[in-house]
């Protein structure tokens, strides 16, 4: 399989005894070979000889490819129904666009050397199947509405969703699950979203810095979700989804994470309270940044892994380590058939600028 994914997910040490896992998550791969079938790293070399001692020479494998479908959902704290909604969030997702990656793929027979008489529908841009993300996620914030009607109960989740195929990732997210890139090549580890959450607004607005976000006493306060009480129409009813498309590379995992990881700190109050008072020095800066968990860590534990499913176990160990305070999943993805990563690559983080050869012209 091209296509390598992982998922894991915990109830988190702190709601081990008589708590329940709101969290949810779904992936759906779609998997083509043809002709010589599945060619990946282990494939032969141009002489026939054996070349499985690194990544192949390049991305462009004419004999297999894949695309992907993955919704990881988070039911909202405190509401009665979270784990539905998260449970509907996911499903709902996962069906909507399972049938878009696929057409996706299928638009491209020229990338197995396969002329086709039957016309097929144009290959998608990116703004058609961000527009799909969104759609999906719009589809189950209307089926969690109307959970919520028959079932009388709050019903809300975060979620982020994506569909990936030709070397893209078209995502998009409502609420403070997260998705980022780790790149092996370049060591690093990008934030492909921003949190729709108090913190987040009070970072942006420069009323606290990097370090008291770790541990912000509003931590757990999100701006946006998915669902809701049941009282707007389901039919009708909208959330606002963001979405960007990045480009994805061989030497890139995808990690989709709901905020059970980044807010594990148990004793986060008091050591916002602490920071603050020692004046935000940098001695306290220190302390903070070593109990709670922070994007370098999470890069360097999925770059150890000898594997997805091992970088996935061991990141929710690091959330239990730090406290365990909420339920944590986490989806991992990554395609060994794409090409390199350039020595220059475009900015991918949340936030960047486009790539000016991936801007779109639009008639406005």
């Amino acid at each position: 399989m091209t296509m390598d994914y992982a998922t894991h997910y915990d109830v988190g040490d702190r709601k081990r005894d008589g708590g329940i896992n709101e969290d949810s998550v779904a992936v759906s791969v779609f998997e083509q070979g043809h002709r010589e079938g599945i060619r990946g790293d282990d494939r032969d070399g141009p002489d026939g000889d054996e070349t499985g001692d690194g990544p192949p020479e390049s991305g462009s494998d004419p004999d297999n490819r894949s695309a992907a479908v993955f919704a990881l959902a988070d039911g909202a704290g405190g509401h009665d129904a979270g784990d539905a909604a998260s449970y509907i969030a996911t499903t709902a997702v996962c069906e909507h666009l399972a049938g878009t990656a696929v057409s996706a793929a299928r638009s491209d027979p020229a990338g197995f050397d396969v002329a086709v008489d039957d016309p097929l529908p144009a290959p998608p841009r990116a703004g058609d199947l961000e527009s799909a993300v969104a759609e999906a996620v719009v589809a189950a914030h209307r089926e969690v509405l109307e959970y919520a009607a028959d079932a009388g109960e709050q019903a809300h989740a975060t979620v982020v969703a994506g569909v990936c195929v030709g070397g893209r990732c078209h995502y998009g997210w409502v609420g403070d699950s997260r998705a980022y890139v780790v790149n092996a090549a370049r060591d690093e580890i990008l934030p492909l979203t921003t949190d729709h959450a108090v913190v987040q607004r009070l970072r942006e607005a420069g009323e606290i810095d990097d370090v008291e976000a770790l541990v912000h006493p509003r931590g757990n306060e999100i701006t946006r979700a998915v669902g809701g009480s049941g009282r707007a129409d389901p039919e009708t009813a909208t959330v606002d989804v963001e979405t960007a498309t990045v480009p994805l590379y061989r030497e890139d995992v995808l990690l989709v994470t709901s905020d059970g990881l980044l807010d594990a700190q148990t004793e986060a109050a008091k050591l916002y309270e602490w920071y603050v008072d020692a004046g935000r020095d940098d001695e306290m800066a220190a302390v903070v940044r070593d109990r709670a968990v922070t994007d370098g860590e999470i890069r360097d534990r999925v770059l150890s892994a000898p594997s997805l499913a091992d970088a996935a176990e061991r990141l929710v160990e690091l959330a239990n380590d730090r406290g365990g305070k909420d339920n944590c999943s986490t989806i991992l993805l990554h395609d060994g058939t794409l090409p390199p990563t350039p020595d220059d690559p475009p900015a991918r983080a949340a936030g960047a600028e486009p790539a000016v050869e991936e801007r779109e012209t639009r008639v406005q």
